[in-house]
């Protein structure tokens, strides 16, 4: 592993995504058993991706969490598809990591639900809720949650909000294998937005992938604003981002603080 930080953002860069998984899982178990020696309850932000596979996968499998002492949230859910559809988030992370572990509470985004209903109910949630943890990634537009470029606002007066997905969110999905077709995509989705994330005291995201090169480029070297989403985590007080050799592919030597050869 090598370390570097980009303004307040630290960066850890593994050799490929099975060891980043299972190192932001330790790290991530670490931070959990560290709150719940001075808290009886946590409350946990999840994302649900396929970049997200081998950390859950470790999360799940690490020693000694009181997961019964942890309330489980998700950040975004599409509209309109159906309870049992796969390719809901709640759904996926259900299979993930839900059920194998004897976690708490859990409260699902509702995505059959009237938007601005659910909206208000769920911002209402993560206030009588006050997140600790967000473990999250970048899609490759550089989205966090589904706070798109077009949407994204970092003085966001909402916790949660109804948006129209872009192109590039929506062939994700296809690139990743979730659908099959562009037109078999929703257009439309609930996300937690950007100050809802910021609100937990550490972020853990998890980045691995050849397809994400050009996102964490963006991500570490270009200015903050929200063209790049992503780019605000480097304002977190407690943010550590996890990266592979592919995911790190378009960190060159003229790249400056994001450089990874100035830090090997």
């Amino acid at each position: 592993m090598n370390e570097f930080t980009v303004d307040q953002l630290k960066v850890n860069l593994f050799d490929n995504r099975r060891s980043l998984g299972e190192n932001a899982a330790r790290l991530a178990a670490a931070r959990i058993s560290s709150l719940l020696h001075t808290q009886p309850v946590i409350n946990i932000v999840f994302a649900a991706a396929p970049s997200q596979n081998e950390f859950l996968e470790a999360l799940a499998k690490q020693p000694n969490i009181a997961w019964e002492r942890i309330n489980a949230f998700h950040m975004d859910e599409y509209i309109g598809l159906p309870d049992n559809a796969p390719q809901r988030f709640g759904n996926y992370l259900k299979n993930q990591l839900f059920d194998k572990v004897p976690i708490g509470v859990i409260y699902y985004i509702d995505g059959n639900n009237d938007p601005d209903e659910e909206c208000n109910r769920y911002a209402s949630l993560l206030t009588d809720y006050p997140t600790d943890i967000v473990c999250l990634g970048i899609g490759e537009n550089c989205h966090i949650a589904f706070n798109d470029p077009h949407v994204a606002d970092f003085d966001d007066p909402v916790l949660v909000k109804k948006v129209g997905l872009d192109l590039t969110s929506r062939w994700q999905q296809v690139h990743d294998g979730c659908f099959s077709t562009l037109e078999e995509v929703p257009e439309y989705a609930l996300t937690l937005t950007i100050p809802a994330l910021f609100k937990a005291t550490a972020l853990f995201c998890m980045v691995p992938a050849i397809h994400k090169a050009e996102a964490i480029h963006h991500t570490l070297v270009d200015p903050i604003s929200e063209q790049y989403p992503s780019t605000i985590l480097r304002r977190h007080s407690n943010a550590m981002l996890f990266i592979d050799q592919d995911s790190s592919g378009k960190l060159t030597l003229d790249t400056g603080a994001g450089s990874k050869e100035s830090v090997l």
